[in-house]
């Protein structure tokens, strides 16, 4: 990208470039393939109204993965909100499909990742769902974290590590 302003066809490269990495980081977060179509839409939206420029296609993608990570966070945390009140509301609990035993295997697998991953700090948890789900790699990430190559790389590891423990204790 130059720069100036987006052309057609820059927004058009960098939509098709940068979409896929934004739906896995969005999709992590919010858990629905919709929630994460609409809020990488947003992000795409927000860029495209307020006629943003960037230096580079890179600096272009690093704001769109910040926008997208923070609308996701956003969003989980207001659904789980919306999901508690409703749970205590109705008194109702949460069920798990059974509408096969792979089907059932896999949900519990995913949750039971889902939950120890939930369970990491802030900062690790970051690093492995940008270096995991948005298949990004370490001088990107630490690019938008705003931390050094090296910081990725040792929170990288650490995440890794927390996350076995707790996973060898669900198992």
């Amino acid at each position: 990208m130059s720069d100036s302003v987006p052309t057609t066809v820059d927004f058009r490269h960098l939509y098709k470039t940068v979409f896929p990495i934004l739906f896995r980081i969005a999709y992590r977060i919010a858990g629905t393939d919709e929630a994460a179509e609409d809020l990488c839409q947003d992000a795409f939206f927000r860029l495209h109204e307020k006629n943003m420029s960037f230096p580079s296609t890179d600096d272009a993608k690093y704001w769109l993965i910040r926008v997208v990570k923070n609308a996701s966070l956003n969003y989980a945390k207001r659904k789980d909100r919306e999901r508690k009140a409703y749970q205590k509301a109705f008194h109702e609990e949460t069920r798990v499909e059974e509408t096969g035993e792979h089907i059932l295997i896999k949900k519990e697998i995913q949750d039971e990742v889902k939950e120890a991953l939930d369970k990491l700090p802030e900062n690790l948890r970051m690093v492995l769902i940008l270096k995991e789900y948005g298949e990004m790699n370490y001088k990107d990430i630490g690019h938008i974290l705003g931390i050094s190559e090296g910081n990725v790389k040792v929170r990288v590891f650490r995440a890794r590590e927390q996350l076995a423990m707790l996973l060898s204790k669900v198992i």
